[in-house]
């Protein structure tokens, strides 16, 4: 139950730094019905996932450029992207050989995998490649690249690298966008050729994403529905892209618990709160 209050909190959070650019700690704490304490933990642990940046007495939306580009993508669909996270993360064991592409999903799922011992890791993502260094014990291996600064990758087709120095046992990666026509899309040609070579080295291929991803908009296929093992998704993607997509050769599971979170119509901060608590006290 806490964990789930803890969500709802930092959606309403999210969504309001959204709205103005700035949140007050005693304006969220009267607003949320906790403590100011409570609230700094919170903008805390969002500082730390980059989603944020914290200033005295509260916290403002991170700075322009690159890296806010980058910041904003994490705030985008933040509570589905780390419930997701937690559940694909679970298909992770100890001395696992895995692959992460460099999407902000994938970001998540490294968070939660800092207290694996001894994964081996291949990923083009330099900041899953920094948390990952800075935080668990994993060997982590970057094959190379050109560096693209908007997503914080090492792009390119780098399969002469990884060829011939075995398989890879999983392979996790996001997208820009879901195509039961064309499958998974990227708007960026460079980051689909990334994400299709890694993939050729992978045993099994999940792929996670918020539901808003399907029929979005992208430009280059890096794979279809039936070259993947399973797609993890929230509870509001529909059925009839589910079954469209399980009928062109790909399970998919909607995670339990992500169909709460924000409406991107909502706009008023005591709305969410109150829709956001009355889900789960149900």
């Amino acid at each position: 139950m806490s964990e789930s209050y803890d969500f709802v909190r930092e959606e309403v959070i999210l969504h309001e730094l959204t709205l103005t650019g700035r949140v007050m700690v005693n304006d969220l704490a009267r607003t949320l019905g906790v403590s100011t304490v409570t609230v700094r933990k919170d903008l805390d642990s969002l500082e730390k996932r980059s989603l944020l940046r914290r200033v005295r007495g509260g916290a403002v939306a991170p700075s322009t450029g690159e890296e806010g580009a980058f910041s904003e993508r994490m705030r985008r669909d933040s509570t589905v992207k780390s419930l997701l996270a937690k559940e694909v993360a679970k298909l992770v064991d100890d001395g696992d050989v895995i692959a992460i592409d460099s999407s902000t999903t994938s970001y998540y799922l490294a968070q939660e995998l800092l207290e694996h011992r001894d994964l081996i890791v291949i990923t083009y993502g330099l900041r899953v490649t920094m948390l990952l260094m800075d935080h668990s014990n994993a060997t982590v291996v970057v094959p190379g690249g050109v560096l693209r600064r908007a997503s914080g990758s090492l792009v390119g087709a780098f399969s002469d690298v990884l060829k011939g120095r075995g398989r890879i046992d999983k392979g996790f990666f996001g997208l820009a966008a879901a195509s039961t026509e064309l499958g998974m899309l990227e708007l960026v040609a460079e980051e689909a050729t990334s994400k299709r070579t890694l993939m050729a080295s992978c045993d099994k291929i999940f792929v996670t994403m918020p539901s808003s991803k399907v029929n979005g908009f992208g430009l280059h296929s890096w794979g279809t529905p039936g070259e993947i093992t399973r797609l993890y998704t929230d509870e509001r993607a529909d059925d009839s892209f589910v079954d469209a997509w399980t009928a062109a050769g790909s399970p998919v599971t909607r995670v339990a618990g992500t169909g709460a979170s924000l409406d991107n119509g909502e706009r008023s901060i005591d709305a969410v709160t109150s829709r956001t608590l009355r889900a789960v006290d149900e």
